[in-house]
C-alpha cells in the first residue's frame, strides 16, 4: 500500500508540468481573486457612526441642518467623515464591516491633530508615562525640596503648583483636551504672581530652612542623573521636534541653510512602504536621497538645529525616522548641560547648598525628564539662560545667553529689557552698550547659516516665513485662546488674549525700570514672570515648554532669604553667605 501511494505521487509531479502546459485548463474566474464585497452599506455605517455616543455627543453642539457626511470602504473597514458648515470635518473614524463596531471615533480637535487622540506613549515613550514613575518623580521632588516641619508653608504650596501640570497631563493623555488645557492656567496664573511678588519684595521668605543634609541630596541627584539617562537610552522616543534638529544640522552639515530645505512628502517618489494611515512618508527628496518628510520642521530659530550638529557629526543620520541615536545624544547632552548649569549658579549665589537643592530639583522634576524622553529641544532656551545667569555679573555674557536661548524658540526675545538692565537701571552706558554689542554679535553669529544660501536676503525672508510668521499666524487647541475654530459655543476669546500680549509687552519694558536696582533673586523671579506670560498668552501651549521657566522659579522658590543688613555691592558673593532664617 505504501509503495502504491509513493508511485501515486511521483506520477503527480511528473505529470504536474504538462497539467499545467494543458491549454484546456481553465483560469480561475477574475471574480474569485477580487476582495469580498461588503457587508454593510454606506447608509447603515453612517447610522452606525453618527449613533456612537462620543460622536453624538459632539454632534450634539451642531445643527442637523448642514452636516454632511460620507463612508468609504477599504479591507475589511469603512471610514467615516461628518462636516459642518465653517467648522470643516467634525468628526471621523472606522466602523468595522464584519461586526458594526465602531473601532474608531475622532471628534472636534481630534479630527486633525492626532497628538489630541491620548495615544499611549505618544510624548516620551511609555515609561515616563507609566503612572507609577512618574508619581514616582513627583514624590522624590516634594519630599526632597518639601519644608516637612510646616506643612502649611508656602514654600510647599509653590512645588505643588509645579506637580500640579501633571493632573492637566494625565487628562491628555486620555484624549480630553477640553478638560486637560483649562488645568494648565490655575497653576500658571499662580506661579506668575508669586515671581512678581517675590520680585517686588525681593524675598519669597521659603528657601533658608535645610530640609535634607547636603550629601543626601548629591547622592540623590547623581543617581537620578544616571536613571533620566538610562530612561532616554532604553525607553523614550524621537518626536517631530527632535526629529527636525536633526533634519536641520544634516543640512547645515551640508552647506546649506534649514529653512525651505526640510524633507517634503508631496509629489516625490515613494521609497517606503505605507503607514498605519495609508500615509508614505519615506520619499525621495531633491538632494537624491531617501527621506522621511517633515515639511514643518524648519520653523524654530537657528540655534535649535545649530545644537545638534555635534551629535549629528558623531552618530549621522540614515535619512529616516528611525531611533536617530543623534538626536537621543544631543537631548541627553542638554539635560546634563542644565543639570550642571543649575549646580554652578547655586554654587555662585548660595553655596554648596543651593548647588545641590537646584541640581536636585531639575533632576527630580518630571516634566525635564518628560521633555529628555521626547527628545524634544525644550531645554535649550533654559540652557544657555542657565549659564548667561550663572555669569550674570558680565554683561557680554548676558546679551550673549539672551540671543543664543532667543533664536532657539524666540520666547527669551522678552527679557532682553530685563537681563539689560541688571544688576542697576542706572548702570553706565558703557554696560548697556557692551550688552547690546554681545547680543547683536551672537545673532549675526547663529544666523550665519544663512549665508549659506546663494541668495541671504532670500533665505533671511524664507526664514521669517516659515518661522515666525507660521508660529504668529498659526491655530492649535492646546490653548484656550483658538476654540472659537470649532464653533462648537466655546467663546471667542481672540480679543482678551490681544490685550493680554499687549500687557506682556508691557511688562517687559516695565521690568527694565522696576525694580531700579535687581538683586539675582529678583532678576530669576522676573525672568520666570516673563515666560509664564508667554506660556498664558502662548496660542499653541504643550507641557514640553515648562522647564523654560522652571530654573528661575526654582531659583526664587528654593534660594536663601536676602539679609537687607548685610548685603553687599557684590553679586558674586554667596546668598548662603548674608543671610537670615525664614520669618
Amino acid at each position: 500500500m505504501g509503495r502504491l501511494a509513493l508511485v501515486a505521487a511521483v506520477a503527480l509531479v511528473l505529470a504536474a508540468p504538462a497539467l499545467a502546459a494543458d491549454p484546456t485548463t481553465k483560469p480561475l474566474p477574475a471574480s474569485s481573486l477580487q476582495a469580498p464585497s461588503p457587508r454593510l452599506t454606506k447608509a447603515d455605517v453612517t447610522r452606525i457612526f453618527l449613533q456612537d455616543r462620543k460622536v453624538a455627543s459632539w454632534l450634539n453642539h451642531y445643527p442637523e441642518k448642514g452636516r454632511t457626511t460620507d463612508a468609504n470602504y477599504a479591507k475589511g473597514s469603512w471610514k467615516v467623515s461628518v462636516w459642518w458648515g465653517a467648522a470643516g470635518e467634525i468628526a471621523t473614524g472606522r466602523v468595522d464591516d464584519m461586526s458594526g463596531a465602531v473601532t474608531e471615533a475622532w471628534t472636534g480637535p481630534q479630527v486633525a491633530w492626532k497628538m489630541a487622540r491620548g495615544y499611549s506613549g505618544a510624548f516620551g515613550g511609555n515609561e515616563i508615562n507609566n503612572a507609577g514613575i512618574w508619581l514616582a518623580f513627583c514624590a522624590v521632588f516634594l519630599l526632597g525640596l518639601a519644608d516637612l516641619r510646616r506643612p502649611l508653608n508656602l514654600r510647599n504650596l509653590d512645588l505643588l503648583a509645579l506637580l500640579s501640570f501633571s493632573v492637566s497631563l494625565l487628562y491628555f493623555n486620555r484624549g480630553h483636551v477640553f478638560t486637560s488645557v483649562p488645568l494648565v492656567y490655575p497653576p500658571l496664573v499662580y506661579l506668575l504672581v508669586r515671581m512678581v511678588w517675590s520680585a517686588r519684595r525681593g524675598r519669597l521668605a521659603t528657601g533658608a530652612a535645610p530640609v535634607w543634609p547636603v550629601w543626601l541630596l548629591v547622592a540623590a541627584t547623581i543617581f537620578l542623573a544616571g536613571f533620566r539617562v538610562g530612561l532616554n537610552v532604553s525607553s523614550s522616543n524621537v518626536i517631530d521636534v527632535g526629529y527636525s534638529g536633526v533634519v536641520g544640522a544634516e543640512r547645515i552639515a551640508q552647506g546649506q541653510s534649514p529653512y525651505g530645505h526640510f524633507p517634503v512628502e508631496d509629489s516625490l517618489k515613494a521609497c517606503g512602504s505605507k503607514d498605519a494611515d495609508g500615509e508614505i512618508r519615506d520619499r525621495i527628496q531633491t538632494n537624491g536621497r531617501c527621506e522621511s518628510a517633515n515639511p514643518q520642521g524648519d520653523t524654530y530659530g537657528p540655534v535649535a538645529y545649530e545644537a545638534y550638529l555635534p551629535g549629528y557629526l558623531a552618530f549621522g543620520w540614515s535619512g529616516k525616522w528611525d531611533t536617530l541615536p543623534a538626536a537621543h545624544a544631543s537631548s541627553i547632552a542638554f539635560d546634563l548641560l542644565c543639570l550642571l548649569g543649575l549646580a554652578l549658579v547655586g554654587l555662585r549665589f548660595g553655596g554648596t547648598r543651593l548647588a545641590a537643592t537646584l541640581a536636585f530639583a531639575w533632576v527630580a522634576y518630571p516634566f525635564t525628564q518628560y521633555v529628555s524622553s521626547s527628545n524634544t529641544n525644550d531645554a535649550l532656551p533654559p540652557l544657555f539662560l542657565i549659564w548667561g545667569f550663572w555669569l550674570v555679573t558680565w554683561p557680554a555674557a548676558r546679551g550673549a545667553a539672551v540671543a543664543i536661548s532667543s533664536w532657539t524658540k524666540f520666547a527669551p526675545l522678552l527679557l532682553a529689557p530685563l537681563w539689560a538692565s541688571y544688576p542697576d537701571a542706572r548702570a553706565q552706558p558703557r554696560q548697556k552698550l557692551v550688552f547690546l554689542g554681545a547680543f547683536l554679535a551672537a545673532t549675526l553669529a547663529v544666523f550665519s547659516i544663512l549665508l549659506l544660501e546663494p541668495h541671504p536676503l532670500a533665505a533671511a525672508h524664507e526664514f521669517w516665513r516659515r518661522t515666525m510668521s507660521w508660529q504668529i499666524r498659526r491655530d492649535s487647541p492646546f490653548s484656550i485662546w483658538d476654540w472659537r475654530q470649532y464653533h462648537a459655543g466655546l467663546p471667542d476669546l481672540h480679543i482678551l488674549q490681544r490685550v493680554l500680549e499687549g500687557l506682556l509687552i508691557a511688562g517687559a519694558v516695565a521690568a527694565y525700570f522696576l525694580p531700579r536696582r535687581k538683586s539675582p533673586l529678583q532678576l530669576a523671579a522676573l525672568t520666570a514672570a516673563l515666560l509664564l506670560g508667554f506660556e498664558l498668552v502662548l496660542t499653541h501651549w504643550f507641557y514640553l515648554y515648562l522647564p523654560w521657566f522652571f530654573p528661575f522659579a526654582a531659583f526664587a522658590v528654593l534660594a536663601p532669604v536676602p539679609d537687607p543688613a548685610t548685603v553687599t555691592r557684590r553679586e558674586e558673593v554667596p546668598l548662603a553667605a548674608r543671610t537670615r532664617p525664614a520669618s
